[in-house]
């Protein structure tokens, strides 16, 4: 049934007035002398109603597509990425650093990452690229490598790390620089993946997220510092829950497929793990907080599930 004339004006008029569609000026008035041609007020009359339609719309593709940026219950930003495990060797004994590798894949880890020290730029010394390559022999994980090095060293041997990071068929391995070391990221980053690399970077906990802002669309993973590099064991600094959120943000506005990783004092805690899933993270470097296990296949579990339930995810 067809609703009256003075109807349909009220609630043209009343949908016009809200503050959303102000910039609406149509006005519709019931007048008992027909001042406006019959034909031009029933114009009038489907024009508003089409703009009312058309804004309702949009008003719902906004919401429907907020809806999905924020997607899980606890209101993750974006769509949650697949949780990766991946233990820091630097807590292995290194004199069995091979064997240690094999242990670390058979607990079901995700990638092992080697921390490359130079005594400069942090105040400790590791390992070289021969250290990594005799690895490979032991296990076909993925390989990454963190360069916690100055300048200098990461001109001269890039390409040596590179090449020892990747896969037992030649696959890409993660090689991560510091934003810190790196006068011209742009040029390491590009260099890393045309050596067949895959080009990451790395944030100290002073540094500002936006010194990755315009790099992340050469990257495939962005690493925050959860404590300051250079030593195991230190206490997680619960302050870079912020930083994550924001290069999150950047990632899924953007459409880019990057990884967020983690490193340092990473524990199978909701206040560690937990808290960094929720704010976007999704690839955990564990060092000491994984090889504390007698059985560390366990751990990767503990690890996976509180990562998860940050998510907002539930097996």
């Amino acid at each position: 049934m067809p609703m009256p004339q003075a109807n349909q004006a009220k609630l043209i008029a009343r949908t016009m007035s809200t503050p959303i569609h102000a910039s609406i000026t149509i006005r519709i008035q019931q007048s008992t002398e027909a001042t406006i041609p019959k034909d031009l007020k029933m114009m009038f009359r489907f024009a508003a109603l089409s703009a009312v339609a058309f804004a309702a719309t949009a008003d719902a593709f906004t919401i429907n597509k907020n809806a999905a940026r924020s997607s899980t219950a606890l209101n993750l930003y974006g769509e949650p990425r697949k949780v990766q495990i991946i233990p820091s060797v630097l807590p292995a004994d290194f004199g069995k650093l091979g064997a240690d590798c094999k242990t670390l894949e058979d607990a079901g880890c995700d990638r092992i990452q080697f921390d490359v020290m130079d005594g400069n730029f942090v105040p400790n010394l590791t390992f070289g690229p021969d250290t990594i390559r005799w690895c490979r022999q032991y296990t076909t994980l993925p390989f990454e490598t963190q360069l916690m090095v100055s300048e200098k060293c990461t001109d001269a041997m890039l390409d040596q790390f590179v090449e020892v990071t990747k896969g037992p068929n030649g696959e890409p391995g993660v090689v991560i620089v510091h934003v810190e070391a790196c006068t011209h990221l742009h040029r390491a980053l590009s260099n890393i993946r045309a050596a067949g690399g895959s080009p990451s970077v790395a944030l100290n906990p002073h540094t500002p997220a936006e010194m990755i802002e315009n790099v992340l669309d050469l990257v495939d993973h962005a690493l925050v510092m959860t404590v300051n590099p250079g030593f195991g064991g230190q206490a997680y600094i619960p302050t870079m829950t912020d930083k994550i959120e924001k290069i999150r943000k950047w990632i899924v506005d953007r459409d880019l497929d990057v990884d967020i990783e983690v490193d340092g004092g990473i524990k199978a805690t909701k206040e560690t793990i937990g808290e960094c899933a929720a704010a976007g993270a999704n690839c955990f470097i564990a060092g000491s907080g994984l090889f504390a296990y007698d059985d560390m296949s366990q751990g990767v579990k503990e690890l996976t599930a509180l990562a998860l339930e940050g998510q907002g995810i539930t097996e």
